[in-house]
């Protein structure tokens, strides 16, 4: 496929070609009307002077009485020729420059008929010729009248059309040349800023820079961000999925060496089997957390917006079923315009965990609420979600507790203490904020705002 410059270069030459094709053929059209009707005009002001230095005798003969003013009429084979006709007894009066010459000329024309017409010539030339009907009294009888015609060679004629259209296609030629020449030049100027990126793309896959890093007009800007956005993002899943496997690794050896020491010195075999159903419980734990690290996929440039209602309703059928027995009297306060700009599975993996806490410490009422940021400053409007329960609450010396791995609020009730945390990794992954406090219902009150996206 032909490059971009190459496209737009071929599209503009054919309708530069066409437009100067078409203003050719309309020129060289009105030249040759304007050249045929100035013919037309001198062969009548020829016909005039003869008219008026002609003048019949007693007997009806035409004589030339006065000078014609045009000495051609007068040089043989100037190409101008005239001749007066009676249109009762013939040929009257011919030009000396037709002889040995003859031309049919139209005869026998009533008062004031005028004729034009194209003549070939005895000789082969090619004439037009003007012919009027004349009288010397009022009396419309042709037979009485005589007609006065002028024809002039065409040679001339062709040769001014030739000549102008030699020059017109010269000048439409060489301004096409130039045309082409700057229009090639602008083309380039003006998609440079995509053969850069293209340079810097390619810089970026040699390894030599790490981002798009030149001033792009506002046109590309937004190509450009989100380009440098989704890279920085995939550079942050490969850093995010690096530190999850060592974390991981790191995390296991501790279970792991503990279990082989329980193997090798442990003659119990039901401390054993505690041990071992310990650590697999832990192991499973860290394991559950690190792939959930791995998975989320934090803000990204170009992302669907994800109903937040739709996702709450999803969580709230899940999480009703399992706490069934206690009742909870759950009110949902968010708009279905409300949306969630990044990934669904990690807005359903946050507010399940959110969602199922609620569930899990209030006592008989859970609120849930959502609210979008501005729409109109940035491209992706923040958002602001908030969950409270009538529970015991979270006491502020515990808020940053509560959110790290394994922490739990209450080790009565069981779990792994992973959810809270797994939580925070998500907000932070988009660049959000976890809030902790006391609500009006007397118990957490867990707001979670992310920011908008320019």
């Amino acid at each position: 496929m032909h490059s971009l410059n190459t496209r737009l270069l071929i599209a503009a030459s054919i309708a530069l070609a066409a437009f100067l094709g078409i203003t050719g053929f309309v020129l060289d059209g009105a030249y040759r009307n304007s050249a045929e009707n100035a013919l037309r005009d001198r062969l009548k002001g020829y016909v005039n002077a003869l008219i008026a230095a002609a003048e019949p005798d007693e007997n009806g003969t035409i004589h030339i009485t006065h000078a014609i003013p045009e000495l051609r009429f007068f040089t043989e084979g100037s190409g101008l020729y005239a001749k007066i006709s009676s249109n009762k007894d013939g040929d009257d009066w011919v030009s000396p420059s037709m002889a040995n010459l003859t031309i049919n000329f139209t005869h026998e024309l009533k008062r004031a008929s005028r004729h034009f017409e194209y003549i070939t010539a005895s000789d082969g030339s090619l004439l037009y010729a003007f012919n009027i009907g004349v009288t010397w009294d009022d009396r419309d009888n042709a037979r009485e009248g005589y007609t006065f015609s002028v024809a002039e060679d065409l040679d001339s004629f062709y040769a001014d059309i030739n000549d102008f259209r030699k020059l017109l296609w010269g000048w439409l030629g060489a301004v096409a040349v130039v045309l082409l020449v700057v229009q090639g030049s602008v083309l380039r100027w003006g998609l440079r800023p995509l053969r850069s990126v293209a340079m810097e793309l390619g810089a970026i896959e040699a390894g030599k820079q790490t981002e798009l890093e030149g001033r792009y007009p506002k046109e590309l800007r937004g190509l450009t961000d989100n380009l440098n956005a989704l890279i920085r993002n995939e550079r942050e899943h490969l850093e995010r999925y690096r530190n999850t496997l060592g974390d991981l690794a790191h995390s296991l050896k501790t279970p792991l060496a503990l279990l082989r020491s329980e193997v090798e010195t442990q003659n119990n075999n039901q401390g054993l089997r505690s041990t071992i159903q310990q650590q697999v419980d832990r192991m499973s734990q860290i394991i559950e957390y690190q792939l959930q690290r791995a998975a989320t996929s934090g803000r990204t440039a170009l992302v669907v917006p994800v109903p937040v209602s739709a996702i709450v309703r999803k969580v709230l059928t899940a999480i009703g079923k399992v706490y069934a027995d206690k009742h909870v009297n759950c009110q949902v306060r968010i708009d279905n315009a409300t949306c969630f700009y990044g990934d669904e599975s990690d807005l359903m993996e946050l507010l399940g965990n959110l969602i199922d806490n609620a569930y899990k410490w209030c006592r008989s009422q859970v609120v849930i609420s959502a609210q979008q940021g501005p729409t109109k400053e940035t491209r992706h409007p923040g958002l602001m979600i908030t969950i409270e329960d009538d529970g015991q609450g979270i006491p502020a010396d515990m808020a940053q507790h509560v959110v790290q791995r394994g922490a739990r609020g209450d080790k009565e009730i069981s779990g792994h203490g992973i959810g809270l945390a797994m939580v925070q990794d998500i907000i932070r992954a988009y660049e959000g904020r976890l809030l902790i406090s006391t609500g009006g219902l007397g118990g957490a009150h867990v707001q979670v705002r992310f920011p908008g996206v320019d």
